[in-house]
């Protein structure tokens, strides 16, 4: 069975209901011929997943990893600044391989709601995240133009917190 490490912040994390997290219940039901991993740490962003990257993804010895950071590396109390999180993803990138790497960029808010982030500043650590796949030549989900886009964005938005960034939709 191939492994898959789905590598992140709270938006990779985040339970919404289900026994383990979200996102690797999702795929785990779609993809059952891989083993998925949730490395996904609420708070983090790319300096820490920098720091616990070698035990959290590469011990795996994975086959594939998703990498969503960006939320918090954009927030107004913890900023990271762009080019450090630009630098800190090629390194992830590297670290992992291009080839096995899915690099997903931050996605929008619901700024009514998201008072620490504004769709302003996701938007260009979204494009820096596209910049580094097309360096890489990684595969890249454009997770905030693919969302923003959508007119009811901030509907798929809200999850059990409901504070405008942790989304649960996907339960639906």
């Amino acid at each position: 069975m191939k492994t898959f490490v789905c590598f992140g912040d709270s938006l990779t994390a985040r339970k919404e209901g289900f026994e383990e997290p979200m996102l690797t219940t999702k795929l785990a039901k779609q993809l059952n011929q891989y083993e998925f991993i949730n490395a996904g740490v609420s708070g983090d962003n790319t300096v820490d997943g920098l720091s616990r990257i070698e035990q959290d993804v590469i011990a795996h010895k994975p086959d594939g990893v998703t990498v969503l950071f960006g939320a918090n590396d954009a927030a107004f109390h913890k900023s990271v600044p762009l080019d450090l999180y630009k630098k800190n993803l090629y390194k992830i990138v590297e670290r992992i391989s291009p080839e096995k790497t899915i690099l997903i960029s931050p996605a929008p808010v619901d700024e009514k709601v998201q008072k620490a982030r504004t769709n302003e500043v996701l938007d260009q650590y979204a494009s820096a995240a596209r910049e580094v796949a097309e360096d890489t030549g990684c595969h890249f989900i454009d997770f905030f133009h693919q969302m923003i886009s959508l007119e009811d964005y901030p509907i798929k938005l809200r999850g059990i917190k409901n504070d405008g960034l942790h989304f649960g939709f996907l339960s639906n």
